[in-house]
């Protein structure tokens, strides 16, 4: 039987870092930056999930920021999946991880969604919603706040390929990597190189992360959505 995540307030470097880019009302630049293309070799695909990567949820902590998302292990046609479940709130489920992007600048991941947003601005603060995103942190400073966050999002409105500043801060990008209803319902394989979106983001090289995070929120237009997620994989091919 799997377990529905402890909530762990002892919140280290990167999650604070995370906390701070994903709801720290700061005056920053809310310019959208719209980059035209994506990287041929990052791919979305159809696909059977491969298993979640932690057998519990022991090593990964949860922040609030409106209420609890529902965050819990459970066995999907014999896999094992995380499902993030949300009905107006927002936390996000965080692991503090190192990853040598030199050698493993891949993330590949699978994920499903039930249902997208509706009549929301993606780009605006109060429109910061999305039934799925996957974060991936790294510390470019001995301050914990010193970060900078790439999140890939299961977009609703905003088409795919879209790349914009988040609404709260500017040292957090975001890239819809699937939006709309087209494959609501099915397990969707995507694959990134971390590395290239964190150079093309940022304008600077970037060799080490400090962790990611999984998050289901609705808090800011107060909607509904579940997602599951599989496996979560850093490769070097």
């Amino acid at each position: 039987m799997y377990e529905t995540v402890t909530k762990n307030y002892r919140l280290g470097p990167a999650l604070i870092a995370l906390a701070a880019l994903t709801a720290m009302p700061i005056l920053l630049s809310l310019a959208t930056l719209m980059l035209v293309g994506v990287a041929k070799a990052n791919s979305t695909s159809t696909t059977t999930p491969g298993e979640f990567p932690d057998t519990t949820l022991g090593l990964w902590s949860e922040k609030s920021f409106s209420g609890n998302t529902r965050y819990e292990l459970v066995d999907e046609e014999g896999r094992r999946v995380l499902r993030g479940s949300t009905a107006g709130q927002a936390s996000v489920l965080y692991k503090e991880q190192t990853i040598d992007l030199d050698k493993t600048p891949w993330l590949d991941w699978s994920w499903r969604i039930d249902r997208t947003y509706s009549g929301i601005d993606e780009q605006a603060r109060d429109g910061d919603d999305f039934p799925a995103r996957l974060y991936v942190v790294a510390q470019i400073g001995f301050l914990p706040w010193e970060t900078l966050a790439v999140n890939y999002v299961w977009a609703s409105n905003v088409p795919t390929g879209t790349i914009w500043r988040n609404p709260y801060t500017d040292k957090a990008v975001m890239i819809a990597v699937q939006s709309g209803d087209t494959h609501v319902g099915e397990w969707i394989s995507q694959r990134r190189n971390v590395a290239e979106d964190f150079a093309a983001a940022f304008d600077q090289p970037i060799s080490e992360l400090s962790g990611f995070a999984v998050m289901v929120d609705g808090d800011n237009s107060d909607q509904t959505a579940t997602a599951w997620f599989g496996n979560i994989d850093f490769t070097g091919l």
